[in-house]
Formats: C-alpha cells, structure tokens, sequence
C-alpha cells in the first residue's frame, strides 16, 4: 500500500466528527491493506511508531525538501526507513540520519510531507483514539467489537491484534487472554471536577487513594522473573532494581499489579517528577543513581495473584487480595468514604504531603484494562496562569486551514516575554475560529509557513498541572498538561502572569 494512502485517510479522518464516518475510513483503509501492513498503519493512524523512538523531533523537522509530484513511498519501506534511523549510532550518525530523513521527505508529496511530519513530531491529531482504531479493525475484520477490544486490552498492543483479527478472524483472538510477563494496557481515569462530583458519580460511597506524582509501573512476577513496564508498556525492569526486589520480597509465586515507583526525599515526601523521571533514562547510570537516588515503589491494584486472574473482580475484592500480600507501607494511603468532608479531608492531607491529588474508585468495579473508565476518576487542584501568545502553528486534520497550536509565554520582569511551551488542548471549533482570525491580524511576519509568529497583545488562561525543568526552552521551565480555559480580551500583556510567578510554582513543587 501508498503512504499517500494512509496520509489521505488520515487527513479524512480528521476532518470529520462524526464517530462512524472515522470508523467506516479506517475500516476502509485496512480491509485494503496486504497482512504486513496492518499493525504499521494501525499505529500510525493511532499515533505512533511501531519503534516508539527513533531519535527524530521537531529540529530535525523544520527544514524539508521540496515535495514530490507522484507518489511512489511504500508503507512497508518506510517502515524499515525509520527502524534503520532508530538503528543508527556512533560518529556521523546524526548525518546520516539527516540524510535518510531527506531521502524519505524528498520522495514523500505534499500530502505525505504532513503525515510523516506530525506523525514523527508526536503531532498527529485525527481523532482516531483507541475506541475508534478498535471499532475499524474490527469492522475490516468483520468480527464483534468487544471481541477485538477485550484482546487488545489483554495483548496489550492493538496494532499486534488487528493484524491477527484480519489475517485469522475471531476466534484468533482468544489467544489473547492475561498472561504473567505481558504487559496489558492499563486502567485510566476520567476527571473529577472534585470530591463530591466524584462521590455522586460513583454511587455515594468510594474509595479515595493518594495520587502520587511518580511513575506509573505495570509489575509481572513469575517465580524468580520480574518484569517491570511503563504505562506505554516499554519494559524498564533492568531500570528499576529496587522495585525488583521489592517484588520478590513479597510471599506470591505469581503476581501482576499496578504500582507507582517514586524518588523520596528524607522525609517521605516526594522529589520533582524529574528526578523520578530521570531513572527511566535509557543513558542512566543505574547504580551511581540507586546510591544518590533510590526509588520507592506503592502498589495500589492487582490483576493476577498466584494463578488467579483478578480482573473482572470488583474493586474491592481486588484490594483485599493485595492487602493481603502487601504490606501497609508499600500500598497507598486510601480511604473508603460516602462523606464529601471525609473525602475533602483526605484530599487535603494528600496535597499537604506533597502528592498530586487522590484517584476515587468505585468499590464494586473490575479493572477495565486498556480503557479509561467510569469506575476511576482522578481528583486535582487546577492551577492557572495568564500568559501572552508568541506565536501559532498551523493545524492539520480537521484543524487544516485554521491556525491551532499557540505557543506559551510569561512577562519577563527585565522585559519581554520568555516560552514555556504550547497547547492545542481545550480549544472548541468556535475557538478555534475565533483565533485563527484573531492571530492573522497579529502576524509579524509570513503567515504561510508552519509557524506564525504574532505580536505579543492576546492574553489567555491556561490551566496546568505542575511545571516541571526544560531546556528546551529558555526560561528552563515548562507549564504540565497545559490546555487552554479561555482568552482574556480584558487584559493587557503587561498584566500576564511573570516568569517569577511561574518559578514560584517550581519551587513550591
């Protein structure tokens, strides 16, 4: 198959809202795809790389070559294209990279350009979430919903199961069942506006957990074996010697369960996420920082438990069976309550220790693997800045022709406005409108590249979870899950928060 192929279903995709219109093009798509094509496209569209990370960002992307006029690129070879990018290394490796990256874009067209470009640049927005790519494999395939999502959910990988649901059907699909030492897509959470939404919303009685701000792992132990995921299911056992040991201290022969690895300081509470973080870097020097930085690790959930699959057990079952193998110490703090003050209170200890929130989870629920359920809902303060827009990006998809992306700046006190990173996230149809013509009457300069830069007079909120370092940018800090809440025409940028109040932020956390 074309990669203008895939790059015009994507485009298609995005331009639509309707649900089954984004199912029926995929669905479409795939049905045409050879056997070998099907888990690459399905993680395009989804995307991402079927190689994760192969060394390539947005520096690498700001200066392409002129677009063919036919479209000759093969899905398959592109493929191979970026496995051997993620491949190369050692002394002149960037240059070779350059020059394979230049290849590929000088025989990509226009349409292509702007696929591989977002899709490389983590950018790709179609709407094409997992819900979506399940219903189109399993509309190509023609077997039952339910069928593609539970084994997706328990093989961990959609794109690996879309290629079995088309090549051998349903019943291939029960191959896919939970097994100790595979990663299975995690259980996500909806948002909470706070704890008595949350308490309403889950039958007046939950239970409330502490929502530390480490890293979430996904543990398999089987016997002597341990393995230890991400949420994105990369395997970092090698990485996390502590909570290996941590696992096999505790008296199970066969084990999967959630947890969260976290770097403390003296007096239990946390460190920046960073320096959490900074222990999951492939480059880390896993002894030196073991000595200066040991990880700890809280369990809150299990999956499977000395042979015994738990995942359609409700939520409470499943904490008795982990109380029941792990100590108090390494569980994290919860409480079961039907009363917002208690529930309010809880919270409250919660940030006061330096965590991010608490997680309210219904009682009667089984563990919803691979999908964001209405049985997990996740309880945070939402702190908000009023920063000035330097600059816009074009949007792609159902975004093409309307300017999106804003990049992010607060008032430097010595004068000017420093970036501390940018969002799309929030942004409605009217908004988007509204800004775009907004922005063209800003321009400070072209308007027909990627970028447009704007002069700096239009104030927005944004609201954010924490700022974390960067150097990426130059006031070396950057806003958390920033999304935008609503412009600010009644303000003036000299009254945009400063970059002192975001450090002031920095240093609380």
């Amino acid at each position: 198959m074309l990669v203008v192929d895939v790059a015009s279903a994507s485009a298609d995709v995005g331009a639509t809202s309707s649900r089954l219109a984004k199912t029926a093009r995929i669905a479409e798509l795939l049905a045409g795809a050879e056997p070998g094509e099907v888990a690459i496209i399905v993680s395009w569209l989804s995307g991402e790389l079927p190689q994760r990370q192969i060394g390539v960002g947005w520096a690498a992307l700001k200066s392409l070559p002129a677009p063919a006029t036919d479209p000759s690129l093969l899905v398959v070879a592109v493929d191979a294209t970026f496995t051997e990018i993620g491949a190369t290394s050692g002394p002149g490796s960037q240059g070779r990279r350059a020059a394979l990256l230049a290849d590929l874009f000088g025989a990509a067209t226009d349409v292509e350009q702007t696929f591989l470009r977002r899709l490389l640049g983590d950018e790709l927005r179609q709407g094409a979430l997992l819900g979506v790519m399940a219903d189109a494999v399993a509309k190509a395939a023609g077997v039952p919903a339910p069928a593609v999502r539970r084994a997706a959910m328990l093989g961990g990988h959609l794109p690996t199961v879309a290629a079995v649901a088309l090549a051998d059907g349903e019943g291939a699909l029960a191959a896919f069942s939970l097994q100790v030492g595979r990663p299975v897509g995690p259980m996500l959470a909806q948002t909470a506006s706070d704890v008595g939404d949350a308490l309403t919303r889950l039958g007046g009685t939950a239970v409330f957990e502490a929502k530390l701000d480490g890293a979430r792992v996904q543990i398999h132990r089987d016997g002597t074996d341990v393995s230890v995921y991400t949420r994105s299911l990369d395997d970092v056992t090698a990485r996390l010697p502590e909570v290996v040991e941590a696992t096999l201290a505790l008296p199970v022969t066969s084990l999967v369960a959630d947890g969260e690895a976290i770097a403390l300081r003296p007096d239990n509470r946390p460190h920046r996420f960073q320096v959490t973080a900074s222990r999951f870097g492939r480059s880390a020097d896993i002894a030196a920082a073991r000595a200066t930085q040991p990880l700890s690790v809280f369990f809150f959930d299990v999956l499977h438990l000395d042979g015994v699959d738990l995942l359609d057990e409700p939520g409470e079952a499943r904490a008795e069976a982990l109380a029941a193998v792990v100590p108090d110490h390494q569980r994290v703090d919860r409480l079961v309550a039907s009363s917002a003050d208690d529930a309010q209170a809880f919270l409250e200890r919660t940030l006061a220790a330096g965590h991010e929130g608490v997680m309210a989870k219904s009682l009667t629920a089984p563990y919803e693997a691979g999908r964001r359920g209405a049985g997990w809902l996740k309880v945070k303060p939402v702190h908000t800045l009023d920063l000035v827009v330097l600059a816009v990006e074009w949007g792609s998809g159902r975004r093409t022709g309307r300017l999106s992306n804003i990049h992010l700046g607060a008032r430097d006190p010595a004068g000017g406005f420093v970036m501390l990173g940018k969002t799309f996230k929030g942004m409605t149809d009217k908004m988007l409108a509204w800004q775009t013509e907004r922005f063209l009457g800003l321009a400070d300069g072209p308007t027909d590249g990627y970028v447009v830069r704007v002069r700096p007079e239009q104030v927005v909120e944004i609201a954010f979870d924490g700022v974390q370092g960067s150097t990426r940018y130059p006031g070396g800090m950057a806003l958390r899950f920033a999304r935008v809440l609503r412009y600010r025409d009644d303000k003036r940028p000299d009254e945009a928060d400063t970059l002192d109040t975001v450090r002031a932020f920095y240093e609380r956390e």
